[in-house]
């Protein structure tokens, strides 16, 4: 099986598609107010966003984004205006990650493999 895509909730689209294209993701779906999809600018996955009436609450959801420039994918980042709840370290699951929530407070992370 293949990984289709991932669809997370959202109150305000507009502000989620400015989000994650701050990000780098291409949108490919614009269904507005309603529905957004997008392709990640490496490999084949899909990430969607759907509108909802009210957010879930702790939902438990993690998504991970990969990249292989991970200090420097943040810091650029960080100069167009993204907020990280926790900037780039070492785990010791063996990869580097950094957290950071969306425009409607879905957890999410951007790590990097590390080679020991």
């Amino acid at each position: 099986m293949n990984l289709n895509q991932v669809t997370i909730p959202a109150l305000d689209l507009e502000k989620a598609v400015a989000f994650y294209q701050t990000l780098g993701l291409d949108l490919i779906v614009d269904a507005l107010p309603n529905y957004v999809r997008f392709t990640c600018p490496d490999g084949n996955s899909t990430f969607s966003i759907h509108k909802v009436e009210e957010l879930p609450q702790n939902s438990g959801t993690s998504i991970y984004f990969e990249c292989d420039d991970l200090d420097e994918k943040v810091a650029n980042l960080q100069d167009k205006g993204i907020v990280f709840d926790e900037l780039p370290n070492d785990k010791s699951w063996l990869w580097r990650e950094a957290r950071l929530k969306d425009t409607a407070n879905n957890q999410f992370y951007i790590m990097q493999e590390r080679i020991e």
